[in-house]
């Protein structure tokens, strides 16, 4: 594809291990065309938390350095879209965080990302829109919030927690209050909504039923 287009980060990728982070952007800046220079290099070690690691090089990173490494080698040539394959894979949990907010940053500057994944739980708290894929073929798509469905209303109570499946946000009122008309005290209320790992494994089951 043509340099700005396209920026691609594979689930298993490699640099050299004696290229320093701003090398291994300069050598991708020459396959991809782009024209940005030094102050394209800067700005994008910048953005994915790298600028004090500019000279280091790739064998002295951890995997997480590596990967937002990887991010910003994608970013080179400022492309529309970005296609990422597991960018959390293998990450602990404040690798994980540091690239979901790298991820919330890039929808704030309006970048499209593609983003193939099976941390779900990861996936739902950054993604607008979400297509499951089931042998090749579509089997469900939507926002996580059209997707996920209630799971019904638990209530924190004195005698533990009390849980009503049937019932809504609407309903919580009307619990609320008979509850402590009985007596009840009580200490929290959650509406449960489906997570985006229930919705997965229901639209894989109902697939291959």
């Amino acid at each position: 594809e043509a340099c700005g287009t396209i920026g691609y980060l594979p689930e298993l990728f490699r640099y050299p291990d004696w290229a320093s982070a701003d090398e291994v952007l300069a050598m991708h800046q020459r396959l991809a065309g782009s024209q940005g220079g030094d102050h394209e290099r800067q700005e994008l070690l910048e953005l994915v938390g790298l600028r004090e690691a500019r000279t280091k090089r790739v064998e002295e990173m951890s995997k997480g350095m590596q990967q937002r490494l990887g991010m910003a080698q994608a970013l080179v040539g400022s492309p529309r879209l970005l296609l990422f394959d597991e960018p959390t894979s293998a990450l602990d949990p404040a690798g994980r965080i540091a690239v979901r907010e790298l991820l919330e940053e890039l929808r704030r500057r309006g970048i499209a990302v593609l983003l193939n994944s099976h941390l779900l739980s990861e996936v739902e708290r950054v993604v607008d829109r979400v297509i499951i894929i089931n042998k090749g073929r579509m089997v469900s798509a939507g926002t996580p919030a059209e997707l996920a469905h209630s799971g019904g209303v638990e209530v924190d109570t004195d005698t533990g927690t009390r849980t009503f499946p049937d019932a809504t946000r609407a309903d919580v009122p009307r619990l609320v209050a008979e509850l402590v008309g009985d007596g009840v005290a009580i200490y929290g209320v959650r509406i449960v909504r489906s997570s985006l790992e229930d919705v997965y494994l229901e639209a894989i089951t109902d697939a291959n039923a």
